[in-house]
């Protein structure tokens, strides 16, 4: 039996499922033969002698490492510890619901994933009030840009609200505090979050938490974390010291002290400016006005020519930028500014789009980072909230037969950091028994692994591998969803074994 943490010099008899597949002529199993943490060789199962540790796949599927390219990953690793709320069907079950919540141990109750944009009633400081009293109490939205408060959160925390309610700016401060817990907590829970990821098949995430990356993801790895790569993001109040500092996108972030099992593994990543809010808290930019709030085109929090101050600096100092833009004033304002200075990235949700806009991602050479999972989860808010609209919503096979290059991502904790669900959702457009929303947008499996991984399996690449328990390119879409994954590797080391 093979154990999590060893160094595999050959995977035995794995079918290749994914990128790769185009080069071999049948999918009889092969072995896969790994020298420095590279693919050095595929050939059918035992036609050359095996070197190392073997992993006998039995037959089963490889495909490349997956990856997730949009987590923030320390309210991911921290969901675990705070009251789920996406349940809750209105604001005073929310707020009973948080009544009963056993604080942490600084004092706060802290709940997540709450939706009030379907709830009948509004959150009121009142309502929360009567049913938390005098403990701190804070519920943040599913989508991130907003959180409900009481009277004693508020007071702990300097701010006011007639409703208890605060949205982008300050929500994001809201998080952020709550998000600083002491590095040793924190890196224990990135620690169960790595290896829950990598029994996913995850072997790379992109990661937009809100603090220096630059400090923190070196320590984690220093401290044993060796779970999946990290390509780390820093925001427009941390550009001059990522300037001063000299991070350029693409730098390896290691110390001398590294573990060689974390070596290489953190990179850094790009500048992510936020441009305008959610649909859930009503404020993705849009060029209609939300339902029965005629004045309300959402807001873009990043005005255009900031933004395209930001992403000159960026581009002069050697980042890449991931611009966050949903509605799609948002993403056309985004686009322009590409188009302006010339920078490279991704713009992040792409979750409302012009048509005109489609080919410029394509022609610009602007990655659209998406995550499918959202189209699912919002679907009756987007037909709430977003019916006036007359952009193309949730799109993905609109794109890339516009020629965009998708990738997808989790975005989680709004969704649940597996990939398989993004994949799953992009091939059949639903997740329960309804039929598909907008099934016009679905895209082929193939298509859907293309925008999973960053490597192929093939002589020279990365040993960066998933054994599936099913054939991904013709299970069906339940089985995708719900995929078990066998092993992963990263660099040839197991950092998932199912036992």
């Amino acid at each position: 039996m093979t154990d999590r943490g060893a160094t595999i010099g050959t995977v035995r008899a794995a079918r290749i499922a994914g990128p790769g597949r185009e080069y071999l002529i049948d999918d009889e199993p092969v072995d896969i033969h790994i020298v420095d943490g590279l693919i050095a060789d595929i050939a059918p199962t035992g036609a050359l002698p095996v070197r190392g540790e073997v992993l006998d796949a039995g037959g089963t599927w490889a495909i490349p490492g997956l990856w997730d390219n949009h987590v923030h990953t320390v309210q991911w690793a921290l969901t675990a510890e705070r009251a789920p709320l996406g349940h809750v069907e209105s604001a005073a079950a929310a707020a009973h619901a948080m009544s009963g919540v056993a604080p942490l141990p600084d004092g706060r109750r802290v709940g997540t994933g709450f939706r009030d944009a379907l709830w009948p009633d509004r959150p009121t400081l009142e309502l929360l009030d009567a049913a938390t009293g005098p403990v701190p109490t804070y519920l943040i939205n599913a989508d991130v840009h907003s959180v409900w408060l009481n009277s004693a959160a508020l007071a702990w925390e300097g701010f006011r609200s007639d409703d208890g309610m605060l949205r982008e700016t300050d929500a994001f401060e809201i998080s952020r505090r709550l998000n600083a817990v002491d590095a040793a907590h924190g890196d224990s829970a990135m620690r169960r979050a790595g290896e829950q990821a990598a029994a996913r098949g995850v072997t790379g995430v992109v990661d937009f938490d809100m603090a220096w990356g630059a400090e923190a993801w070196p320590r984690r790895i220093r401290n044993g974390f060796a779970s999946h790569r990290v390509e780390f993001a820093v925001y427009p109040f941390d550009l001059d010291r990522a300037i001063t500092t000299g991070l350029r996108t693409g730098d390896v972030r290691e110390e001398p002290e590294a573990p060689e099992a974390g070596r290489d593994l953190v990179h850094m990543g790009p500048l992510k400016v936020i441009t305008d809010g959610s649909l859930g808290t009503r404020t993705a930019a849009c060029s209609h006005p939300y339902p029965e709030d005629p004045g309300n085109l959402g807001v873009l929090t990043v005005p255009s020519d900031e933004l395209v101050a930001l992403l000159t600096r960026a581009t002069g100092a050697g980042l890449a930028v991931a611009v966050h833009a949903i509605g799609d004033r948002a993403v056309t304002s985004a686009l322009d500014a590409f188009t302006t200075t010339g920078a490279v990235g991704s713009i992040e949700h792409v979750q409302l789009v012009r048509h005109a806009d489609l080919a410029r991602f394509a022609r610009l050479g602007v990655i659209a980072s998406v995550q499918p999972q959202h189209a699912l989860d919002d679907r009756e808010m987007v037909d709430r909230l977003w019916n006036g609209q007359t952009a193309i919503g949730y799109p993905l096979a609109s794109l890339r037969a516009a020629g965009a290059e998708l990738r997808f991502g989790s975005d989680a904790p709004v969704a649940e950091l597996n990939p398989w669900h993004a994949i799953s959702a992009a091939v059949s457009r639903t997740d329960d028994d309804r039929a598909p929303w907008h099934p016009e947008e679905r895209i082929a499996i193939d298509q859907a692994l293309e925008a999973s991984v960053r490597t192929s399996l093939r002589p020279g690449e990365p040993a960066d591998i998933v054994l599936c328990g099913a054939d991904p390119l013709t299970t069906d879409t339940e089985t995708l969803r719900k995929m078990s994954v066998i092993a992963t590797l990263l660099a040839g080391r197991c950092t998932h074994v199912d036992s």
